[in-house]
């Protein structure tokens, strides 16, 4: 396939966002429209790049991480597990899950209780208080695009599908509980590696490195093509 670079005016915001495990979806307009429009040129682009762009169905793409079969970082066995505790507690209480975690919505309020009731669930996943339940899995889950706070109201984005995909699987009898109490690891997507929090800043300026010296390597590549 002829590239036209010209043509994909978002690469660089797009493989920016990708490339930090960002799931972009219709609640970014902008590059989803680009996606959309130039799929197939992007996929191939970032095939050559080293990297696999996944167009899911229900709306939204995202990057399958390179080893993808390596073990599963501490983010996804967090978000994972959190989505379990999710399905569980909203049947508990009379709710539909897959209405709240299909675009619905989880007040900050909710937290506490949610916190008290799996505390030693949490306790696992090295969540002890609500400011570190925010931290490290809802403010996670808004950077890579699974949710959008708001006033203290975390709403749930397409991408959620990834996990929901992998709960619904396992919950096929009505026995999450079961499944819940059992000792991690639980089955999850695979994510971006992350990133120690006390070495942020310096990964930060690699992941810009290697995104400079990503694209100018695709760019190279094409006009290698262009000229052969």
């Amino acid at each position: 396939m002829h590239l036209d670079l010209s043509e994909l005016s978002q690469l660089a915001p797009i493989f920016r966002e990708l490339f930090k495990g960002f799931h972009v979806s219709r609640r970014d307009p902008e590059l989803y429209a680009q996606l959309s429009n130039f799929q197939d040129q992007y996929r191939t682009l970032f095939k050559a790049l080293g990297f696999e762009l996944v167009c899911d169905t229900r709306g939204f793409y995202y990057f399958v991480p390179e080893q993808a079969a390596a073990q599963v970082n501490k983010t996804a066995q967090r978000l994972s597990l959190f989505t379990f505790i999710l399905v569980e507690h909203l049947a508990d209480q009379g709710r539909d899950p897959m209405a709240v975690l299909d675009g619905g919505s989880l007040g900050r309020d909710e937290l506490p209780s949610l916190l008290d009731k799996y505390r030693d669930l949490f306790l696992q996943a090295e969540v002890q208080s609500v400011e570190e339940l925010e931290e490290k899995i809802l403010r996670r889950m808004t950077q890579l695009g699974f949710a959008h706070e708001e006033g203290g109201v975390y709403r749930f984005l397409p991408p959620m599908h990834r996990f929901l995909d992998v709960c619904l699987s396992v919950q096929q009898d009505r026995d999450l509980a079961a499944t819940l109490h059992s000792a991690l690891p639980l089955p999850t997507p695979v994510l971006a590696e992350e990133a120690p929090d006390d070495d942020a800043a310096s990964v930060d300026e690699e992941e810009e490195e290697d995104e400079a010296a990503a694209l100018a390597r695709a760019i190279r590549d094409e006009q290698q093509e262009i000229d052969a």
